[in-house]
């Protein structure tokens, strides 16, 4: 019998898995005064040896207390915990740099948006992650991270 909660092609947590903790994670850093940030990351093959490799390189490069999430449109989403932008900027970077390691020449896009540093409640830092992401996905066929902007005023 398949999990509720985790995607099968790659055995990451699942979109419904992300939808429920994305809430409750941002709600938790907000109670103990801690960043979290969000990154969607997205690949521009979506074969299941890039998955695989994905998958594998997200293992090994996040820590216990993150979450990698598969979502049901292809692309992965990372809750980091305990972690401002420019620690989710190098998590994603180790995660290209390991990809190419294994001789994997995927482009990938990624956004990423911070609690408290973009927003304070989780519709508002999955809406910027998600235009981070759009921003990075228009530079075309190379990789890109993106970061959403500080909020003004």
């Amino acid at each position: 019998m398949p999990s509720p909660v985790h995607d099968p092609g790659s055995g990451l947590l699942n979109g419904h898995y992300f939808t429920a903790a994305l809430p409750n994670r941002v709600a938790t850093a907000r109670r103990v005064l801690r960043p979290l940030s969000l990154v969607l990351v997205d690949a521009a093959d979506a074969s299941p040896d890039t998955v695989h490799a994905l998958t594998y390189a997200l293992h090994d490069t996040l820590r216990e207390s993150d979450t990698a999430c598969r979502l049901d449109d292809g692309r992965f989403a990372l809750i980091l915990e305990d972690t401002p932008e420019d620690g989710a900027v190098w998590t994603v970077e180790r995660v290209r740099r390991l990809l190419g390691e294994q001789g994997q020449e995927v482009v990938v896009w990624a956004g990423i948006a911070a609690y408290p540093a973009h927003a304070l409640d989780h519709e508002a830092l999955l809406g910027l992650t998600e235009q981070a992401l759009a921003d990075a996905k228009a530079w075309g066929a190379h990789s890109r991270i993106e970061v959403a902007p500080a909020p003004t005023g």
